[in-house]
């Protein structure tokens, strides 16, 4: 029984590792797909074409529009999104929408 439950307990331990270096991984894409694509597919801008996330390099001025919004985004709250994820979702439009 003992190492049944041993047995289990490691299953579950490295299961959950997994799924921690799959999210840290892919949690700004994830996030952004839930969140941001609907109004920004592939880093465009549906709102005004002319306000896209290509080539934004300020993860601080990302995660300040996040909060404040305006010109037609929504501002999302720590409630909406936490710092983490904010945080998240700005280097994942870094790296991913270049040019």
């Amino acid at each position: 029984m003992k190492i049944m439950i041993t047995m289990t307990i490691v299953a579950v331990s490295i299961g959950m590792m997994s799924v921690a270096a799959i999210a840290a991984e892919t949690g700004g894409e994830a996030i952004f797909k839930a969140k941001c694509a609907s109004c920004h597919p592939n880093g465009g801008n549906i709102i005004n074409p002319k306000k896209t996330l290509k080539n934004m390099k300020d993860p601080k001025a990302i995660t300040k529009k996040i909060r404040t919004g305006g010109s037609g985004m929504a501002a999302f709250d720590a409630k909406a999104l936490s710092d983490a994820d904010a945080k998240l979702v700005a280097d994942y439009i870094i790296k991913t929408f270049k040019k």
